[in-house]
């Protein structure tokens, strides 16, 4: 009954897999008078699931060739099956939603439904990648993250809430979730200081940023959306908001050109060299081990929300990058450079493995955070046996290492700072 642009799914990207579906669709008001249906009256029905017959390949060229493995791939919505369930006209009426969407009508002064619910949708899903051990910043996973929360932040001012709010709400999400997400509750001071932390400076920027914002007549030009960004903090998707509701166009090619130059900037002026080694020599290479212990050590003493972000390694001492929100204790330190030492003096093996990416994080080896990998990867572990998966560290990494800790001498911790948002820094020394 109807044509291929209505019934087919696929492919995601230019050509690949896909094939005609069939929709599953649910009368909300259950009242449909007859010869009603999702194309005549699309607000009566939402969709809950749909079956995709996986038939074809398609080619670079545009045509269609038969897959010789033919399947059927089905979806469904599990929220939107819950509202069918539960007799609710959406998601948001939903017992996973319904205790988030009240705190947020408690705090607004001028409530509107759809900034009500932008604000509980990325208020959930930031609370969730914070507990997934991901920080708000300017690249990759973290800056999704940072998106999320300054969108949210945005819409918090046109519902007119303007205490301080997403610790409030956090801790709503993580009642409403715990019981089956108990990481929640081990992350939950993590969560809350990184989202108050992003909370508080986009705050202030996102009321300059608007002002200079109406100060722009016209059309969004390029310039004007990367000044946007680069001074008040503004991802392309608020500008684009922002202009949307102005009636306003965004020369959104032109901020990515933009982008990727500053990016390219950025890039020649931080030389990259390999495992963070200034000079190769065998003392740098036995404090090249030291920051995998280290790694490690911080994730034992501070939790596994601890991951690298960068190093620095002379021939004289290391300097290692980790993702966490508070300076560490006199205490933390000790703790610390015990481990590592105890590491050291249980001389302890260093080995090197070759093994598909993914089998590397079944057996939770960790990285660089942010760093892109190849389907096949190095991993050096250090371990008392050649058994990697019982092993202390393991790391993706293209070395060089020690051969074994005994060689690296007593580990010293010299100094810890920060170098940023959410961001510390140590430099440690090893030797006699």
């Amino acid at each position: 009954k109807y044509p291929k642009l209505d019934n087919w799914w696929g492919p995601v990207g230019k050509n690949g897999p896909c094939g005609p579906d069939t929709e599953m669709f649910y009368d909300v008001k259950r009242d449909s008078a007859k010869g009603e249906e999702p194309a005549t009256n699309p607000q009566k029905f939402v969709e809950i699931g749909n079956d995709v017959f996986m038939e074809y390949d398609k080619q670079n060229d545009g045509s269609y060739k038969p897959l010789k493995q033919k399947n059927v791939d089905t979806g469904m919505g599990m929220e939107r099956i819950l509202a069918v369930l539960q007799n609710a006209p959406s998601i948001y009426e939903t017992d996973v939603f319904l205790p988030l969407m009240r705190k947020i009508e408690d705090m607004s002064g001028n409530f509107n439904t759809k900034s009500a619910r932008i604000v509980a949708d990325h208020i959930r899903s930031s609370v969730f990648l914070i507990s997934d051990g991901i920080t708000p910043s300017n690249i990759e996973r973290g800056y999704v993250l940072r998106r999320l929360i300054r969108r949210a932040v945005r819409h918090a001012s046109l519902l007119n809430i303007n205490q301080d709010f997403l610790k409030d709400l956090a801790l709503t999400v993580i009642k409403t979730y715990a019981a089956s997400y108990p990481k929640l509750d081990e992350f939950q001071k993590s969560i809350f200081t990184k989202l108050q932390k992003e909370e508080q400076k986009f705050k202030t920027a996102l009321t300059r940023g608007i002002r200079e914002f109406e100060k722009i007549q016209g059309d969004i030009l390029a310039q004007n959306a990367f000044d946007l960004y680069q001074n008040f903090g503004f991802p392309i998707e608020l500008t684009i908001e922002l202009a949307t509701e102005k009636g306003k166009s965004v020369d959104i090619k032109g901020f990515e050109d933009s982008l990727v130059k500053h990016q390219k900037l950025s890039r020649s002026a931080s030389q990259k060299t390999k495992g963070g080694l200034i000079v190769q020599s065998n003392q740098s290479a036995k404090l090249h081990t030291a920051t995998h212990l280290l790694h490690q050590a911080l994730r034992d003493v501070l939790g596994y929300h601890v991951h690298q972000t960068g190093s620095h390694i002379t021939d004289k001492r290391l300097r290692f990058d980790f993702s966490h929100t508070d300076k560490l204790t006199s205490l933390q330190i000790k703790k610390v450079e015990s481990i590592i030492n105890r590491q050291i003096k249980d001389n302890l093996k260093v080995h090197k493995k070759t093994m598909p990416k993914q089998a590397a994080d079944e057996i939770g080896a960790i990285g660089l955070f942010n760093q892109k990998y190849g389907d096949l990867v190095n991993i050096y572990y250090i371990s008392k046996s050649d058994n990697i998966k019982s092993a202390y560290s393991k790391e993706f990494c293209g070395g060089p290492h020690a051969d074994s800790t005994g060689q690296l001498g007593r580990f010293k911790i010299l100094k810890e700072e920060s170098t940023g948002s959410n961001i510390r820094r140590i430099y440690a020394t090893i030797g006699k």
